[in-house]
């Protein structure tokens, strides 16, 4: 048996006018839970350290800049590090990084027990819009804001297994889990903030937003046999709401863990990675089953590019 006692730390709504330093305090507080806890890896939402800023329209793009960090740690976020240090504890977290070339990524982190960086994911799949849309009942200018990540799904041998990030819309996308799947990955950390209106389709509904929640992170966990923590931010920021929902899925695709508000809450759960291997070596065993021929044969005839190889 292998296992990480991970902890969710779901974290209540950031307003604007918040600052960096009480953004921090709750996240060492909800650090300091888990410890109690016997957590061994404590993962944050997207963009974990401020408002959902993409909600606001700049005519002037650097104007967004206030939002970025260009180091991490920073002279704000230090004091979370060490903490994290303190307890022997490993933290995955999102920020918005601007690179020392002037790049935009929304970004999540993966620290060890020590604190030191070990792995960086930068979101894929970018969802909303670039430009000021009227049609919208509020904007979601995430492709204004960021670029598309370009360090693809990579895994990390860490913390005695094999772990992967991924980031809010990234959930919804298969190709996310399963180019992490064909690496071997064991834990897929994943963090979110999602409006609980569609902005495109005012009357979709909250019920109807937490279930494809479920169903994208239920699905990715169970057809890659994998343990998946799913994080969000939640509440009410500055008059938009983001629903909450983190869960803890475990490879089966079972919900074993879900959040219950939509404030500040830790869901821990002993994982045992070992648990991944009964899907990888029976129904979900790609080395047998994935029929890479018949793929090849489908994009031939559709004009389509084939799966990339891992």
């Amino acid at each position: 048996m292998r296992t990480l006692t991970v902890a969710a730390a779901q974290m209540g709504p950031i307003q604007k006018a918040d600052s960096r330093e009480s953004v921090i305090a709750r996240m060492i507080a909800l650090l300091d839970q888990a410890k109690a806890a016997g957590a061994e890896l404590v993962v944050y939402p997207e963009l974990a350290l401020t408002t959902f800023f993409p909600r606001w329209y700049h005519e002037d793009r650097a104007e967004a800049d206030i939002w970025f960090d260009t180091q991490m740690p920073g002279p704000a976020t230090q004091a979370l590090f060490d903490r994290a240090r303190e307890h022997g504890i490993a933290i995955s977290f999102g920020y918005a990084e601007k690179t020392p070339d002037g790049h935009h990524f929304n970004t999540s982190i993966l620290t060890d027990k020590t604190g030191a960086i070990v792995g960086k994911y930068r979101k894929v799949h970018l969802p909303g819009h670039v430009e000021y849309d009227t049609e919208r009942t509020h904007q979601h200018l995430e492709k204004r804001y960021f670029e598309p990540g370009d360090l693809g799904f990579p895994v990390w041998r860490a913390l005695g297994g094999i772990i992967g990030m991924a980031i809010c819309n990234d959930r919804r996308w298969p190709e996310t889990y399963r180019v992490m799947g064909l690496q071997g990955v064991e834990m897929v950390l994943i963090g979110y903030n999602t409006p609980s209106v569609n902005s495109q389709r005012g009357n979709e509904g909250i019920e109807k937003r937490l279930f494809h929640n479920r169903l994208s992170v239920q699905a990715g966990a169970y057809q890659n046999a994998t343990w998946v923590v799913a994080v969000a931010k939640a509440g009410d920021e500055d008059g938009h709401h983001l629903f909450g929902g983190s869960l803890i899925v475990d490879p089966n695709g079972e919900i074993v863990a879900e959040a219950k508000t939509e404030g500040d809450e830790l869901l821990v759960h002993a994982c045992d990675l070992d648990e991944t291997k009964f899907g990888k070596s029976t129904i979900f065993d790609f080395a047998r089953h994935r029929r890479i021929e018949h793929y090849g044969l489908i994009t031939s005839r559709t004009g389509a590019e084939p799966p990339p190889e891992v």
